[in-house]
């Protein structure tokens, strides 16, 4: 055997073995979530004290599980799930038989008989057990915001011929593919460009970044944060340089998480000032300035100022930096300062846009 069939061998091997892995983790978390779901269901029609906990079973739940993956709002997933996916559960029931995991410590023995008594569209059924298969939960709580199940259907069917992204997923949906396939005249055609134009690039990704499955596994969530090496070490050293400048700065957070409506966003770094008395919002771009940039910092500092935000507290404040390599550009924001002695009081205590910006020239030339 030559040297570069040994590597080949190692490569197919490791890719292989990463996949079938990361496979069996999104399939146990899928259904592990459905099960949770057909629990819920369960006891908020048959529960023997159900009366007990009013209308906030889910609140108690979360409660009195506290961990993480539980919150109320993964709770009304997993209800919708169960709702929505009702004919998985022989599926489910089959696969957790080929775990070590006792099925009878989690399925009650009326299971079998709840199952007979549902009926779907073999159509649909197949679809589901397709989708619950190849698809992570990820990708199942988009399909959820679909009523429609026929266009539910359809997106799962596209999904997994196309091996999209949750992010690809997204933008089809966003792009009304299902309703311009019903206008086309060769609808077929349409499809075909759309998956040529959407082929899967060789993914060398660490196996596990799929936020729930993080939650399930218990790792950190920071490694579902997807960055270029060039954004990681921009701001690894922001960070170091901004602590350094001292002046009342607090380190809060890196890719801080926030919920806006049904959607995660990530805040590159978080900072307190102790003299001014606000949060400080840093987003770092390696591209040009665009308005879009400039909307999400502002979006994040809205959120902030809703949900974040003290009484004792000024309003955020946000900077953003923008690189395409060549110059940069930093654009400080506020949300709703209408106090302009606080704004000048302000830029005396944040690092000037001068300095903001030889820090990211420095740091592109010594990178």
């Amino acid at each position: 055997m030559k040297f570069e069939e040994v590597i080949g061998h190692i490569e197919l091997l490791d890719s292989g073995l990463k996949n079938e892995a990361n496979k069996a983790v999104n399939r146990l978390l899928t259904l592990r979530n459905w099960l949770i779901g057909f629990y819920i269901v369960e006891y908020e029609q048959k529960g023997e004290d159900r009366a007990a906990y009013g209308k906030k079973v889910l609140e108690n739940i979360s409660k009195k599980i506290d961990k993480p993956g539980f919150s109320v709002r993964n709770l009304k997933l997993f209800r919708q799930f169960y709702e929505s996916y009702p004919s998985i559960g022989q599926s489910v029931s089959a696969q957790l038989q080929q775990t070590e995991f006792s099925i009878g410590q989690v399925v009650p023995a009326q299971f079998d008989k709840l199952l007979s008594e549902q009926s779907k569209a073999p159509i649909y059924a197949e679809v589901e057990e397709k989708t619950v298969n190849q698809l992570s939960f990820s990708h199942i709580t988009l399909l959820l915001r679909i009523n429609d199940p026929i266009k539910r259907a359809f997106y799962a069917v596209e999904a997994i011929r196309g091996i999209w992204s949750t992010h690809e997923l997204k933008r089809q949906i966003a792009a009304l593919l299902y309703e311009r396939s019903g206008m086309s005249q060769s609808p077929e055609k349409l499809l075909e460009t759309v998956h040529r134009n959407t082929l899967p690039s060789v993914d060398d990704r660490p196996v596990i970044k799929d936020l729930y499955a993080l939650e399930f596994l218990g790792l950190p969530q920071q490694a579902a944060v997807e960055e270029s090496d060039l954004e990681t070490a921009l701001i690894d050293h922001l960070q170091e340089f901004i602590r350094e400048l001292g002046h009342g700065f607090c380190f809060e957070a890196r890719q801080k998480r926030i919920l806006i409506g049904d959607e995660y966003f990530f805040i590159d770094l978080v900072f307190y000032h102790r003299i001014l008395k606000c949060h400080i919002l840093i987003e770092l771009k390696v591209e040009e300035f665009s308005h879009a940039n400039a909307g999400q910092l502002n979006t994040y500092l809205n959120y902030y100022k809703k949900e974040v935000q003290e009484a004792t507290d000024n309003p955020p404040v946000g900077i953003l930096l923008v690189t395409d390599k060549n110059e940069a550009l930093v654009e400080y924001a506020t949300a709703g300062m209408d106090d302009q002695l606080f704004v000048r009081k302000y830029m005396l205590q944040l690092p000037t846009t001068k300095k903001l910006e030889d820090f990211v020239r420095q740091e592109l030339k010594n990178i």
